[in-house]
């Protein structure tokens, strides 16, 4: 495909063909290709919108001086995660360091719920209750998690990603599971949420 015929529903491998040859529009189509998805999912994972987007940012900048070495090996929308997945993960480490420093107490402790447990909860409750059972959980479980319950990633995929084997991103999921379970039973409100 010529290069000025490039768009954004261009192929990934045109686009970073286009960009290696010198094409600065095709980083700029590659940014607009997947910026809502890596926004969301860093979202997911680190909650704050600021974060999240400072956090995008730092991932295409990191992919710009990096993208010349991509070779090919795995999707493009892979390689992007990875670097998404590995900021965020960093990010998540460093406010819980900020935390325990500020507090000086355990972070694992449940926030107390004022509703009663038979009150019916609304979607907007239910998926709040859910992203405070998230934050719980150790932000490897929290990557593993977000991945596959929320982008439907396969263990493969997230293994790639996250550079570990297969068993044990399955691991992750289900303790990421369980301890999701932990803080929902301990809110009185899980069999409201359901997983798959």
């Amino acid at each position: 495909m010529p290069e000025n015929n490039l768009n954004i529903n261009s192929e990934d491998n045109e686009l970073v063909a286009a960009f290696n040859s010198g094409n600065v529009s095709a980083f700029n189509l590659i940014v607009r290709k997947y910026h809502k998805r890596v926004y969301w999912l860093i979202r997911k994972m680190v909650l704050d919108h600021d974060d999240a987007d400072d956090i995008t940012q730092e991932v295409f900048i990191k992919m710009h001086s990096s993208l010349r070495e991509f070779r090919g090996d795995s999707k493009l929308f892979t390689y992007i995660y990875k670097i998404a997945v590995n900021l965020s993960i960093n990010q998540l480490n460093r406010n819980k360091r900020v935390l325990s420093r500020r507090s000086g107490t355990d972070d694992s402790e449940l926030k107390s719920d004022s509703q009663p447990a038979d009150e019916e909860i609304t979607s907007a409750e239910r998926s709040k209750l859910l992203e405070e059972a998230i934050e719980t959980l150790p932000a490897q479980q929290r990557a593993v998690f977000n991945m596959r319950y929320y982008d439907n990633l396969s263990y493969e995929e997230i293994s790639h990603i996250m550079n570990k084997s297969v068993g044990g991103m399955k691991a992750n999921y289900f303790h990421a599971l369980k301890n999701i379970g932990k803080y929902l039973k301990a809110s009185k409100k899980f069999e409201l949420i359901e997983f798959t």
